[in-house]
Parts: structure tokens; C-alpha cells; sequence
């Protein structure tokens, strides 16, 4: 099996895919020595990820261990997380660091 996703951080929800991905192919990705596999239900374009667990309406989505934002509806495992169905949220850096 040929690694095309990349998991940046262990506590993240959603993977990178490194080539296109589309649906019904594996997402295969490493989290630490163990290979996992994940079936995307729609395709993904290259560079984009891909939810590795339920997300709900209103959930965070974190690559890199941080939040990217919420979801503005409810992402399945395998679905495409994009711009369609995540938003940013202000972040207050200052009150993080103490």
C-alpha cells in the first residue's frame, strides 16, 4: 500500500491527500509505525483532506493539532472537508499563551 495522505499531528480529525483521491479508494496514511486505511466516500482533490471521524455541525476541525475552524454542517468520515463546509473562527493567540 502507497501512502497518499499525511496526518500532521496525532490529535488531528482530518488527513492531507497527497495525490487525488477519488471515491471508493483508500486513504492511506501513517500514524506513527502503524499504516491505517480510511475508504473516501466522494473524491478528494490533491492537497485537500479528509475527515478521519464524524464531525459535527459546529465541531472543530484540527490539522497540525490545532483548530482550523468549525464545520458548518456535519462531515462524515471519508467526506471532503473544504471550504463548502469550514469556516474560520477569531482566535485569541494572546490568552492561548499564558
Amino acid at each position: 500500500m502507497e501512502i497518499n495522505a499525511l496526518l500532521m499531528d496525532e490529535k488531528d480529525n482530518v488527513v492531507t491527500c497527497v495525490t487525488e483521491v477519488a471515491a471508493g479508494q483508500n486513504v492511506v496514511y501513517r500514524r506513527n509505525d502503524q499504516i491505517c486505511t480510511l475508504e473516501a466516500k466522494e473524491d478528494i482533490p490533491y492537497c485537500h483532506k479528509i475527515a478521519l471521524t464524524d464531525i459535527p455541525e459546529g465541531g472543530e476541525v484540527i490539522k497540525y493539532g490545532e483548530s482550523l475552524g468549525k464545520t458548518s454542517e456535519k462531515i462524515l468520515t471519508g467526506h471532503w472537508v473544504s471550504h463548502n463546509n469550514l469556516f474560520s473562527v477569531p482566535r485569541d493567540y494572546d490568552s492561548e499563551m499564558i
